[in-house]
């Protein structure tokens, strides 16, 4: 009884398994979240509030058939993970330009609602690992927490790299290391498994803005010269490929269930 009960909890599960498929498309998500916010904005001329939203919109759809549909389908997963880059890419983009806020405030302001969300969902459900995504209440909590995760990166990288002055390739590196150190944290148990991830998670979304911005921004502001377009097409095209992969392999489809 309770391996069937575990069983149709796993096919109930909303989220992939975490592989190296998963690092590499959130990666590619939260570029395409800096740049694709931009290109819309400016290329299209939607201007911030058009673009924010046209974002929105189409997130609230695409959320809709998420909530909607039964166990995890990476084309409706993933389509959400990269609207709701660019909506956290726009959340903090109308409070430093509509509203005045600086990016310190900003940062401080989405830790601290990134705390309580945290800390909500554990009161209320004992857990925030990612493989038990299997009630409408906890995929709530999830896609609440990714907002805020993509929005604090957002806040912090452009404070290091723009606020700070440090630049986007040194902005990389920071990020990266700070994964790596995460990473070194974990296999000696310093850290658990649940914090790491999320703090990787956090980590990777200044980690791919500072790389969209690299590549995109003029050469003159530090970057590649790539621009908002070339940049996102890329990003975008290497998206579908690989999504495209796991639908077929299925390489990341959950093994376990957690409770």
């Amino acid at each position: 009884m309770i391996r069937g009960t575990n069983r149709s909890k796993e096919l109930l599960v909303k989220v992939p398994q975490i592989t190296f498929y998963f690092w590499i498309i959130k990666v590619l998500a939260t570029t395409v979240g800096e740049t694709f916010a931009d290109f819309l904005n400016v290329k299209l001329g939607l201007g911030l509030n058009g673009t924010s939203v046209a974002t929105f919109i189409a997130l609230a759809v695409v959320l809709f058939f998420q909530f909607k549909g039964k166990g995890y389908k990476p084309p409706v997963y993933w389509l959400a993970i990269v609207l709701i880059s660019i909506a956290g890419t726009l959340v903090t983009d109308n409070l430093t330009d509509n509203l005045g806020a600086s990016l310190i405030t900003s940062s401080i302001a989405f830790s601290i609602c990134l705390a309580a969300v945290f800390t909500i969902w554990y009161v209320k459900e004992k857990t925030l690992t990612m493989h038990s995504i299997y009630t409408p209440t906890r995929e709530a909590f999830y896609w609440l927490t990714i907002l805020f995760t993509f929005a604090l990166g957002t806040a912090t990288g452009d404070l290091f790299a723009e606020g700070l002055a440090i630049g986007y390739a040194r902005s990389l590196l920071v990020f990266a290391g700070l994964i790596a150190l995460i990473a070194v944290l974990w296999q000696r148990k310093i850290i658990n498994a649940v914090f790491g991830f999320w703090a990787v998670y956090v980590l990777t979304r200044p980690l791919g803005a500072s790389i969209g911005d690299l590549l995109s921004q003029d050469k003159k502001a530090g970057g590649f010269g790539l621009g908002t377009t070339i940049t996102s097409l890329i990003f975008l095209t290497l998206i579908t490929i690989t999504v495209a992969y796991l639908v077929k392999t299925k390489k990341d489809q959950i093994a376990t269930i957690a409770n």
